[in-house]
């Protein structure tokens, strides 16, 4: 039977309606989200004394100086914002809060304010193979090569501990000391409110809760989607010292440093109805006071949904998935996808490039099915790093490829680790 030919008027037409449902859509988003500016405005000067500043103003005379703040977070248009009363209601705006704390908005559960009596104000961090038991001084005595695994956005050290980590051999856990830590603004990590989560920020914190402490004098690094990026910056800060860097689902887009975090922006959050999955990024990364208020039904209340997902299913990748995507403040989130992924998308380049002349040894895995990530972005690490090694895995998606198959994604680790140890042995 002959396949089916739509005539050219029919496709014209659809792609007609597509656009212009679209565009409708993300037209009323735009104003929808004037209005939230508005409510949150006159809501957070009531409940809080002062209202929030935000990043509504168009212009370049209200940007920023600081070039680690991505200018993602004042690109994005809004049709409604260019109105005169708007820009003379924003100039209202605080420029900073200075509060580190809890906001009224935000989840005041046990698990989600514990890092406020961190007296050092450190990342929590995961070690392996130690009992809760075992001292600092036990962790230091063991003799065994280093991991530090970081995870992507919307995510926590879970994403690790509860799936790849029991996967590992004996033999493996005896020989390699695995740390998996909550970046900042994630999981049981500090989310201070008086941070921008740039690249600095987070560095600095992997740094003072993990290399410094743990007295790091060399590692391994595992990372995934936005922990790529982090991953990358320390194998660039720390060449000598980092022996492998594995890469899934790395968002990197070739660019000029001057619209680095525009293309990565459009790319990864462009405002699209289809896939789902590319809808949910937009509205969550296009608009600031919208995804405040998704924050505030999901992520603030939690511990409900994880109830109700108790009640009607048992399924542990689900509950383990609802777990870690909602362990996060709207500030924290909102500052790391524009400042982290976007922000650090012009200083991808120079990233490999320094890694590529220390020779580290970096693998490139990805899925087929990934909606999230270009599967493009795996090949351009592989043209900036030549001997870089790419596997795609087949029909698994952005987060299958390591929680739906963690026995093999272990195996694959363990070898890319071993063999870094056989290139320095046939270097002596």
């Amino acid at each position: 039977m002959p396949p089916l030919v739509f005539p050219k008027c029919l496709t014209k037409a659809s792609q007609f309606l597509l656009t212009s449902l679209n565009f409708i859509t993300f037209l009323f988003l735009d104003f929808l989200d004037f209005i939230l500016c508005i409510y949150f405005y006159y809501i957070d000067g009531f409940l809080e004394g002062k209202s929030s500043p935000c990043y509504c103003r168009t212009g370049s005379e209200d940007k920023k100086c600081d070039t680690e703040v991505s200018e993602t977070l004042y690109m994005r248009r809004n049709v409604f914002r260019k109105l005169r009363f708007v820009r003379k209601f924003e100039n209202l705006k605080e420029n900073g809060n200075g509060v580190v704390g809890n906001r009224w908005s935000d989840c005041g559960c046990e698990s989600c304010v514990a890092w406020m009596m961190n007296a050092h104000q450190r990342l929590f961090v995961a070690v392996s193979e130690t009992s809760s038991q075992a001292s600092l001084e036990q962790v230091h005595a063991k003799p065994a090569e280093d991991v530090l695994f970081l995870h992507g956005f919307l995510s926590s050290s879970a994403f690790w501990t509860r799936s790849v980590f029991p996967a590992f051999t004996e033999s493996v856990k005896d020989n390699y000391r695995l740390f998996a830590m909550d970046l900042l603004g994630f999981g049981r990590s500090p989310k201070p409110r008086d941070c921008l989560y740039t690249l600095r920020n987070h560095l600095e914190m992997i740094e003072e809760s993990v290399i410094h402490p743990f007295q790091l004098k060399s590692f391994h690094l595992v990372a995934h989607s936005m922990g790529c990026v982090l991953a990358l910056a320390l194998a660039a800060k720390y060449p000598d010292t980092v022996k492998s860097v594995t890469l899934v689902a790395p968002p990197y887009f070739p660019s000029s440093s001057t619209d680095a975090g525009t293309i990565a922006l459009k790319r990864l959050a462009g405002k699209s109805l289809w896939p789902p999955i590319l809808f949910g990024s937009s509205v969550m990364t296009w608009y600031e006071h919208l995804g405040r208020c998704v924050c505030f039904f999901i992520c603030r209340n939690h511990r409900t949904w994880e109830k109700i997902v108790k009640l009607f299913t048992r399924k542990r990748d689900l509950l383990l998935t609802l777990n870690t995507i909602t362990q996060h403040t709207h500030h924290s989130a909102w500052h790391s996808m524009h400042n982290v992924i976007c922000g650090g998308a012009k200083y991808m380049d120079e990233y490999l490039e320094t890694v590529r002349k220390s020779g580290v040894k970096v693998s490139v895995i990805q899925g087929s099915q990934d909606q999230v990530v270009p599967l493009e972005c795996s090949n351009n690490i592989k043209t900036k790093v030549p001997d870089a090694e790419v596997r795609v895995i087949a029909d698994e998606d952005h987060g299958s490829v390591i929680l739906g198959r963690p026995e093999d994604f272990a195996r694959d680790l363990k070898l890319i680790w071993a063999s870094t140890a056989d290139a320095r042995v046939q270097g002596v």
